[in-house]
């Protein structure tokens, strides 16, 4: 049976996802969905809107990073999106120093990358000399090393990019910490809800505090009282204002569970806007590792 790479990308069978082909995002998708089509796009907002507009069935999107914490972007995206939160995915990162066929390490001078994951390299680079030039994404910096084919030129990327551009493994797990994790959401246009009582539940939400003292306070004190898990807040100003802001917020729960029900009755007194943006299965690597969230 042919790959599913290698079979006809129709809008149902694809799965969206920012950068070029070798992206983390990419190797996400293979992972999570091995029988979808990748389809690459230049930015978070192209992926969002190729699931809008139908051109795909759904995308992957990184939400936050051990080492490098939240993804801006994609904050700023979530609540004016239109899509649903359906799913989450946890990779491991390992970056590698790819290099032009026949290089060897001691050749090195330079090594382009994501600013992010340079910064994640830093000890590797020291120890062997190797000077970090910033470039736009892990995947495209591979396709310039492949462009370039000088020895004294390399990567820091993905070990699927090293297949996809022709270039030689330098080394390997070069990432300073070995926690590097990146988590992703699914987005898709319909919400896709499991049932309540099928396992453990995440459920993503936005709420706008009332601006009056203590009004966080009271709006949370309900998941406390309720004994439910609230294992992200993050809060981002809106429309060029500092006050009130508006949280994300992600809880381990159902909306049909009667102690989540309870406290986002609660949470509603003391906030405006309240909306869900999805409740999805939590992955099994968050049930295997309870902390892997909160990393």
């Amino acid at each position: 049976m042919p790959a599913a790479q290698d079979m006809p990308a129709t809008p149902a069978r694809s799965i969206a996802f920012q950068g070029q082909p070798g992206a983390y995002s990419h190797m996400a998708c293979l992972e999570m969905f091995p029988e979808l089509v990748p389809l690459p796009c230049p930015t978070f907002a192209d992926a969002i809107e190729a699931v809008r507009e139908g051109k795909a069935d759904r995308a992957m999107i990184p939400i936050d990073n051990t080492l490098a914490g939240r993804v801006a972007d994609v904050h700023r995206l979530l609540p004016t999106s239109g899509l649903h939160l359906t799913g989450e995915h946890f990779m491991r990162v390992s970056h590698c120093l790819l290099g032009a066929p026949g290089a060897r390490l001691a050749q090195v001078k330079t090594a382009l990358s994501h600013v992010h994951a340079l910064g994640q390299c830093h000890r590797f680079m020291d120890a062997h000399g190797i000077r970090p030039v910033i470039h736009s994404d892990t995947a495209s910096a591979a396709a310039r090393v492949a462009e370039l084919r000088d020895p004294a030129v390399a990567a820091i990327a993905s070990r699927l990019s090293a297949d996809i551009y022709g270039l030689d493994v330098l080394a390997e797990a070069i990432e300073d910490a070995e926690h590097n994790t990146t988590r992703f959401v699914v987005m898709m246009r319909e919400p896709v809800i499991p049932a309540p009582d099928n396992g453990l539940v995440v459920t993503s939400f936005l709420f706008q505090v009332r601006n009056v003292p203590a009004a966080l306070y009271k709006a949370l004190g309900g998941f406390a009282t309720n004994g439910v898990n609230m294992t992200k807040l993050e809060n981002y100003l809106i429309d060029g204002a500092f006050t009130p802001a508006v949280f994300y917020a992600e809880i381990e729960g159902h909306p049909e569970n009667r102690a989540v029900a309870l406290a986002m009755e609660e949470l509603g007194f003391f906030s405006t806007d309240v909306r869900i943006l999805g409740v999805y299965p939590a992955s099994p690597r968050r049930q295997q590792d309870p902390d892997a969230s909160a990393r």
